[in-house]
């Protein structure tokens, strides 16, 4: 059975730092559910072939270069989009970088990009479409964030920073514009397995530690974002806003100890 209440069909969607991983889960959820979706990325190259290859017969998507980091190429990007399509009607935030170090050294020209394209671009983007959705009188913008959105892993302090002031940037323009009809979230995924952290999670160390602390016991893939961004997206949710939902695998509902983590089937007792 198809659900109006949940359906993105026709909507316009921009997705920021679409080219691959999550974005690109997110970019294919939406295509694939009839949504006219416009996928940006600073790689001409990139963004062309990840768009040819998430297309479909019945929807074609767009492909957008667009550098978060340049407030000039966000505008730009926008009014290409609000010209062709006279509306945008979702935003995914989800461009981003990171670079893991020891707080003692990062350079700041190094914290500088993290923070330029995580936070800083990430506003400009909302702001940019926010002014086109207030315009319009509605709108839905999804920010993705990550378990640093809640707590900081170590050896990721600007990443940490710009996704916590993500958080509050949710929150501060869901007040500022949810008069204007206007709705903004946070989803913060877990831990996701993409091209890029395939290495990372190869280590034996990393996987029994992601484990051991992921309840549900597996690494999401992009596609596990799908879902709940097309919740927040649709009008299933027009009264959330301003809030984080963790896509987490119940990473973030507790913390693992040593003791009495066995599985144990309902109606059975771990042994001692």
């Amino acid at each position: 059975m198809n659900d109006p209440l949940f359906s993105v069909a026709g909507q316009i969607v921009l997705i920021s730092g679409a080219s691959r991983g999550i974005g690109r889960g997110i970019a294919e959820g939406f295509a694939q559910r009839d949504a006219q979706v416009i996928v940006t990325g600073r790689n001409a190259e990139s963004i062309e072939r990840t768009a040819a290859e998430i297309s479909s017969d019945s929807k074609t998507v767009r492909p957008l270069v667009c550098d978060v980091s340049q407030g000039e190429s966000i505008r730009t990007a926008v009014e290409s989009v609000q010209q062709e399509f006279g509306r945008i009607d979702t935003l995914v935030n989800v461009a981003g970088i990171n670079l893991r170090k020891p707080a003692i050294d990062y350079t700041e020209q190094e914290y500088d990009s993290i923070i330029d394209i995580n936070l800083r671009g990430a506003f400009l983007m909302s702001q940019a479409v926010g002014r086109c959705m207030i315009e319009q009188g509605n709108g839905s913008q999804i920010n993705i964030g990550s378990l640093n959105t809640q707590r900081a892993l170590t050896n990721l302090l600007p990443y940490a920073v710009a996704k916590a002031g993500m958080d509050h940037m949710s929150r501060a323009l869901a007040v500022e514009w949810g008069p204007f009809g206007v709705r903004v979230n946070t989803l913060a995924p877990g831990f996701v397995q993409t091209d890029l952290t395939k290495k990372l999670w190869a280590d034996k160390t990393m996987e029994e530690w992601r484990v051991a602390n992921t309840p549900q016991r597996r690494i999401a893939l992009p596609e596990d974002m799908v879902g709940t961004t097309v919740f927040l997206a649709s009008d299933a949710s027009a009264y959330l806003t301003g809030q984080v939902i963790y896509v987490d695998g119940g990473a973030t509902a507790g913390r693992m100890w040593p003791l009495g983590n066995e599985a144990v089937s309902p109606g059975k007792t771990a042994k001692k």
